[in-house]
């Protein structure tokens, strides 16, 4: 009896200790990731999905890349550098003699704000002063275009950048 006595009062003390900022919220706001879209460059009022894409982040094996079938993508980009590069990989896995892989390399600069949001939640990053370096290779450059149209990155709400190709 007192091996239960002192388990009820053991239970009652580790929830009584554990505090509303101990457990992170599902709508907290975390690190947002960067919104891209793509549009067709002949008609740039109509969205266009790129064929078979996949995008890696440099440093990245081709394995690790993610793939998108959609005309709007969210990708992250790095908490602890002031640059992401990113190949954008049209046609991947293409074995068509007239669609062949088409590699083109984006590298996101921006400047990181650190914002504390509690105990349980740690730590979030925005981005502000968004540009982009578009790095095509010798090759045929499968993107056209690339408008920055939100250069601050608080939310995943909106589309920060369209990519015309």
């Amino acid at each position: 009896m007192k091996k239960l006595f002192l388990l009820i009062i053991s239970l009652g003390f580790l929830v009584s200790s554990c505090e509303r900022d101990d457990i992170c919220a599902e709508s907290t706001p975390t690190t947002p990731l960067l919104v891209i879209d793509f549009f067709d460059a002949d008609n740039p009022s109509e969205p266009k999905i790129p064929a078979d894409l996949l995008i890696v982040e440099e440093g990245s094996d081709e394995e690790d890349g993610l793939g998108f079938t959609t005309a709007s993508i969210s990708i992250p980009l790095r908490t602890n550098l002031d640059q992401t590069r990113y190949s954008f990989i049209l046609n991947n896995n293409s074995d068509d003699i007239d669609n062949p892989e088409n590699t083109d390399i984006v590298a996101f600069n921006y400047v990181r704000q650190e914002e504390y949001i509690s105990k349980a939640c740690g730590f979030r990053v925005t981005y502000q002063a968004l540009q982009d370096q578009f790095l095509p290779l010798p090759d045929n450059a499968w993107i056209d275009n690339i408008t920055i149209l939100n250069t601050t990155i608080e939310d995943e709400t909106e589309t920060h950048i369209r990519i015309f190709h």
